[in-house]
Order: C-alpha cells, then structure tokens, then sequence
C-alpha cells in the first residue's frame, strides 16, 4: 500500500505559509494568502478558484459555486453605482457567456460566466447595496451563483498570484512608457 503525505493547505502549496490565516471555528476567517504589489494589497481565499479575468469561485456546501469579483478586479472598476443581470435564473450559461453588466465610476464592465452550467441568480443583497462588493469582494459582495463546472481556465490561488505579478507589470510599465501629460 502506498503511503500518502498529508496534502499542504493551499497557501503552504503556494509557498507562502506565513500567510495563512487558522480557521476551524464555524466563524472564524478562511485561510488566505496576503499579496502586496505596488500600491495594491489583499487577502485572497486560499480555497477559491480565481479566473484570468479576476472572478474568484468558491463550491458552497450544496455543491454550487459562488461566484464574485477579485479584489483586484474590484479596483479597476472603482465605485460601483450600478448592476443587473440579463439571464433569467436556470439559463444555461457557459464560459464566456455575458451574463450582465456592472457599472463603475471608472468603467462599465459585462460580468461573464465563469461556469459551464446553470445560472442560479444574482446576490439579492447587492440591491441598493453595491458598496458590499467594494467593502467586502470575498464574502457579502459575490454576484452571482451557477452550478456546474468552471472554466477549465481558472487558477488556484498560488498562479493566481502570478498572474496579478504580471498583470502589474505591465500596468507598470503601460505607465513608464506613457507619455508625459502635456496639459497646461
């Protein structure tokens, strides 16, 4: 018989122990793994899946996936002052598919499926509450929930993180190859 180490929680996989955070409690916080980058930083679930388009997923209990806007996707749309959803729930909805719309005061963004499977509806607290995606991203603020499979592109938290290191990077050099403002 084969002998099996125990496996590594994720945020020991993705070589970033000192970021855990202990769960165990019913109320406790879920285990996360602190990225900072330039003026950025957050607390990212370590047991989510994250898309390369910045939605983060996570299985609920009954086996449907929650699913939200990373923080990091949270500030490039900025105060949000709108929302909706175009599908009716139990549409089939893929990866890919527009599912709705979000408006910021920095951009107006479509909200893509992320599953290939059933849209099971938008998050009701989000009606007139658009504040909880920006105040809390992984918890109160998720959009919408599907069941199903997800994209077959999405990340564990450790490339996840490499993905936001190289999406910064060329933020940063987008702007060191910007040309000076000129405005008077």
């Amino acid at each position: 018989a084969e002998v099996r180490k125990p496996a590594l929680p994720p945020c020991h996989a993705a070589g970033l122990p000192n970021s855990c955070r202990p769960s165990g409690m019913a109320n406790a916080t879920p285990q996360t793994v602190f990225f900072k980058r330039s003026h950025f930083a957050t607390h990212l679930p370590a047991d989510a899946l994250y898309s390369p388009s910045h939605y983060w997923l996570i299985r609920e209990p009954d086996g449907v996936w929650r699913v939200g806007f990373s923080k990091f996707a949270v500030r490039m749309l900025g105060d949000l002052v709108d929302q909706g959803f175009d599908v009716a729930e139990g549409a089939a909805i893929r990866p890919g598919t527009v599912l709705g719309w979000i408006e910021g005061f920095k951009a107006i963004s479509d909200v893509y499926g992320v599953i290939d499977g059933t849209f099971r509806g938008g998050n009701p607290a989000l009606k007139g509450r658009l504040e909880l995606i920006n105040e809390d991203p992984y918890g109160a603020g998720w959009l919408y929930r599907a069941a199903g499979e997800p994209d077959r592109n999405c990340l564990p938290v450790s490339d996840y993180v490499n993905l936001l290191h190289a999406t910064i990077d060329r933020m940063l050099a987008q702007q060191k190859d910007a040309p000076p403002d000129t405005a008077p």
